[in-house]
């Protein structure tokens, strides 16, 4: 199974420096036996200074390596392996020899992708996000391609409960009401990558009017993760541009159901009739 710590570690392994990657790369060979050695061993066997080592912990969130290993092993002896491991590596669709194999595949990488976003969304984040939403004027909603088929979801369900929420996918009108924004309301921002240029001039505009921001994005040193005020991480396997936007479209939905349900909680009494009320103005449309 794999730990927290180990995915964002392969979240960012590519925006670290030679040094830090030496670190990097021991540390996911080593997992269960780095916390057992001192820094100065581990800078011996991996080829990466002392200091390297301590720009790799604090790259992956960690104050340093202490930090790291007293999580390392709350992971190691917390986690079993219990959960269906038949996983395969699905890299390029012309890998899938036949259907069977097609099915298989995307099953697999879609459950990881959901078990992995489920272990770095931080509660304390969405709890954060939940409640500027619930006391937000407006809520904005951004994202383009397959993210916006996202933003179009949570916009859905903030309108089932009479939230104020904006959200079209022409990207000349989202532009039109993120410049009209105010400290009183929230942005959310969908972004795989993060660095969707579209979606970080809409941030820039977000932080002019003094806008609260919320980002779905991988973990890691992207733009959009490190400029926005509350980012929610979401973990994606996708590395090649020929699958399109598929286990990261679905974590993205998970999170934003997540993110909804934490947005209902806290205001059950006034949201159950709402959801109640939109429930029975559709079913006689109901085929």
């Amino acid at each position: 199974m794999t730990t927290n710590i180990e995915l964002r570690v392969n979240s960012i392994y590519d925006s670290l420096s030679n040094a830090e990657k030496k670190a990097a790369t021991y540390f996911l060979n080593n997992v269960e036996s780095v916390f057992d050695k001192p820094i100065a061993e581990l800078a011996e066997e991996s080829g990466a200074s002392k200091v390297a080592w301590v720009r790799f912990c604090k790259a992956i969130g960690f104050d340093g390596l202490k930090d790291l290993k007293k999580s390392l092993v709350g992971e190691l002896f917390r986690t079993t392996d219990t959960e269906d491991t038949e996983y395969l590596i699905y890299s390029d669709i012309r890998e899938a020899a036949d259907i069977e194999q097609v099915i298989l595949n995307v099953k697999n990488r879609t459950i990881r992708d959901a078990q992995d976003t489920a272990k770095l969304l931080d509660p304390q984040a969405m709890e954060k996000a939940a409640k500027l939403i619930t006391e937000a004027r407006t809520v904005r909603l951004f994202g383009l391609g397959a993210s916006a088929l996202v933003a179009e979801d949570l916009f859905g369900k903030l309108l089932r409960i009479d939230k104020n929420v904006c959200f079209s996918k022409d990207l000349h009108v989202q532009l039109s009401y993120a410049s009209n924004m105010a400290p009183a309301d929230a942005a959310v921002l969908f972004s795989t990558s993060g660095k969707t240029s579209e979606i970080l001039e809409i941030l820039s505009l977000a932080q002019k009017c003094g806008t609260p921001t919320i980002a779905f994005t991988t973990f890691g040193k992207n733009p959009l993760a490190i400029n926005s005020d509350i980012p929610l991480y979401i973990s994606s396997s996708e590395n090649t541009p020929r699958s399109g936007a598929m286990s990261s479209r679905i974590a993205q939905l998970m999170s934003v159901d997540i993110l909804f349900t934490a947005v209902a909680k806290l205001n059950y009494d006034r949201v159950v009739p709402k959801l109640e009320n939109s429930l029975r103005s559709i079913q006689s449309h109901k085929r």
